[in-house]
C-alpha cells in the first residue's frame, strides 16, 4: 500500500467517529486504531504470509526488561514512542539524577507518530534514577524515572 493511500486512511479515521479500520489487500493488511489523548492514531501494517517452505521462523518477542523494583515513585511512560531527555540534540537535559522537580515540571519528551509529547513529573521530589536511554524506544508502562 502506498504512503499517500495510507495517509488518507489515517486522516479518515482521525476525522471520523470510527475508532478502528482494518483493510486487507493483495499486498498486505492495514489496521488503523484511534487511540486516546496521548496517541491520536496508531497503525500497524503487516505483510502477507509467505509460502510455508520459504517462511522463516518468527522472531522471538523481546519483552522489555524492567530493573528490579526501584525504591521511590516510578514515573512510567504513558505511550509507546522514542524517549528524549532534552528538547533538542544540543540542549541540556530537562533533569539529571539529583534534580529537584515539582509536580507538573517537564522531565522528558516522548515522540510518537512525529508528535513530541512532553512528559511531566506527577510527583514533587528528587530524581533518583533515570532509566530511559536517550533516543531509544520505550514501551507503554515502562519506568522512565524514579522520584524520591
Amino acid at each position: 500500500m502506498d504512503l499517500r493511500k495510507l495517509k488518507t486512511l489515517i486522516d479518515l479515521v482521525s476525522d471520523s467517529n470510527i475508532s478502528e479500520l482494518e483493510i486487507t489487500e493483495a499486498e498486505g493488511k492495514v489496521r488503523i486504531v484511534k487511540g486516546g489523548i496521548a496517541a491520536p492514531v496508531q497503525y500497524v501494517q503487516s505483510m502477507p504470509a509467505q509460502a510455508p517452505s520459504a517462511a522463516a521462523p518468527p522472531p522471538a518477542a523481546a519483552a522489555p526488561t524492567e530493573p528490579t523494583a526501584p525504591a521511590g515513585h516510578a514515573v512510567k511512560s504513558p505511550m509507546v514512542g522514542t524517549f528524549y531527555r532534552s528538547a533538542s540534540p544540543g540542549a541540556p537535559a530537562f533533569v539529571e539524577v539529583g534534580s529537584q522537580v515539582k509536580e507538573g515540571d517537564t522531565i522528558c519528551i516522548i515522540e510518537a507518530m512525529k508528535i513530541l509529547n512532553e512528559i511531566e513529573a506527577d510527583k514533587s521530589g528528587t530524581i533518583k534514577q533515570i532509566l530511559g536511554e536517550n533516543g531509544q524506544a520505550v514501551e507503554y508502562g515502562q519506568t522512565l524515572f524514579v522520584i524520591e
